[in-house]
């Protein structure tokens, strides 16, 4: 039992003494002061009906909106129900972790039909079995590039501020120069990637469609990227790549994304899951699990995990990575969805939410003094500039059950998807102009 035990004081000294710390309170001092408790003020214990009709009355407080046109890394998408039915079922949320494949070949193979999925929609020879979400994937696939003579990473600007910060944070302790690449009008600054880039680059990583919502020159960036024998590495919104090209038709070496659109609700924030697939030629640098195809001692069909030293598991000392598991359920349930889907619905859909978007943006765009902060192509989410105080029209757009665009120093991201009805963009836009003429609630 001693691998199960916690540390002993003397250890604990010892690790502190390593990091030149005297106390274990200095190892949260980046932590305000104003979070910190000293105890927990828990109450009385109280009869269940008291702490459910409590419970009840904190879930009240929640503000749930009928229309919703807010993504920003995370979207509202219909969710078939025979999605939930499969991936409630017990033999599903009760699964083993897969070590012993004798007695996993069940959660094997969903993961293994994960990662076949994900390797056709972004056109890519293999994936892993997940990460936690799309930030940690950027983070870990820059790992998969760093050589030793190359350990400067260009990265867009126009990628998701989470992502950005996830990377950043990953990196601060290590010889690993992160340099971001500005943004023009919306868009990566081809110009300044071209200044940027030489023998020192181990790869590049940049967003499509970007935070902004547009449409990037990727195949370019791509271009720049293999002209110094970097690696190029892709950020994807799945739904999006069913109608535009994928980062294997684009000659990518990485794609990573976050899969939360393909059959996971929002969840106030998680869980989500992150995606990495990658070429044949770097399979063995994929973090985490990896699950293979190979057949038993009978010949028939069989799933074990494969294609990693166990170090990554064990040895951590000796690790590439410290991902060493992965989101099993979130997976399952992203192959669900796909397969209920299927590619033509996963098509379909993906296209209301492009032409809604476009639908939506003429019509805001009509209204004077509305403008359309960047005139590149998008997806599904665009920026708006008001003439007057943007919160003051969301506050508003709020009472009356809609949750408009995210607010930024630019103006509203707006995101529309398949969810959204050509009435509730046409009422949204009505009340906008309401406010604008100085009709609207006070």
């Amino acid at each position: 039992m001693a691998n199960y035990l916690g540390t002993t004081p003397q250890e604990q000294k010892e690790m502190l003494h390593q990091m030149n710390l005297q106390t274990v309170d200095e190892l949260f001092q980046e932590i305000p002061t104003s979070v910190k408790i000293d105890k927990l003020a828990l109450p009385s214990g109280e009869s269940e009906l008291k702490v459910k009709k409590k419970m009840l009355e904190l879930a009240n407080k929640n503000k749930v909106y009928s229309t919703i046109f807010r993504g920003a890394g995370a979207y509202r998408h219909y969710i078939p129900a025979i999605v939930n039915q499969i991936a409630s079922k017990e033999e599903f949320v009760t699964a083993y972790t897969p070590y012993q494949p004798e007695i996993s070949q069940g959660l094997l193979q969903s993961i293994f039909e994960y990662q076949t999925m994900i390797c056709e929609l972004t056109g890519m020879s293999a994936s892993n079995a997940s990460v936690y979400d799309g930030a940690t994937a950027a983070a870990e696939a820059i790992n998969m590039c760093i050589e030793k003579k190359r350990n400067k990473v260009l990265v867009s600007a126009t990628m998701h501020p989470m992502t950005l910060a996830t990377i950043q944070t990953y990196y601060k302790s290590r010889d690993i120069d992160i340099v971001i690449v500005p943004e023009k009008n919306g868009q990566i600054d081809l110009d300044s990637l071209n200044q940027l880039i030489d023998d020192t680059v181990a790869c590049t990583m940049i967003q499509q469609p970007n935070y902004y919502g547009l449409l990037e020159e990727v195949e370019t960036v791509i271009e720049e990227t293999k002209r110094c024998k970097a690696k190029a590495i892709v950020a994807v919104n799945p739904t999006a790549i069913s109608l535009i090209k994928s980062p294997g038709e684009m000659g990518a070496d990485i794609a990573i994304g976050e899969a939360q659109s393909l059959g996971l609700p929002l969840n106030f924030g998680g869980a989500y899951i992150g995606f990495i697939a990658t070429t044949n030629k770097m399979m063995r640098r994929l973090p985490g699990r990896i699950v293979g195809e190979t057949t038993d001692v009978n010949g028939k069909r069989a799933f074990v995990l494969t294609l990693q030293a166990r170090e990554q598991h064990i040895r951590r000392e000796k690790a590439a990575s410290n991902i060493c598991s992965n989101v099993a359920h979130c997976a399952l349930t992203v192959s669900i969805y796909l397969s209920a889907l299927g590619p033509n619905g996963l098509k379909r859909t993906a296209q209301q939410c492009y032409d809604k978007a476009h639908y939506m943006a003429e019509e805001l765009t009509a209204l004077e003094g509305v403008k359309l902060v960047n005139k590149g192509n998008f997806f599904h989410e665009f920026l708006i500039e008001f003439p007057i105080d943007q919160e003051k029209i969301l506050l508003q757009l709020e009472k009356k059950g809609i949750l408009g665009g995210l607010p930024t120093e630019r103006g509203v991201l707006w995101c529309v998807t398949e969810m959204n009805t050509k009435e509730e963009i046409d009422k949204t836009v009505t009340l906008i102009a309401e406010i604008l003429a100085g009709k609207g609630e006070k």
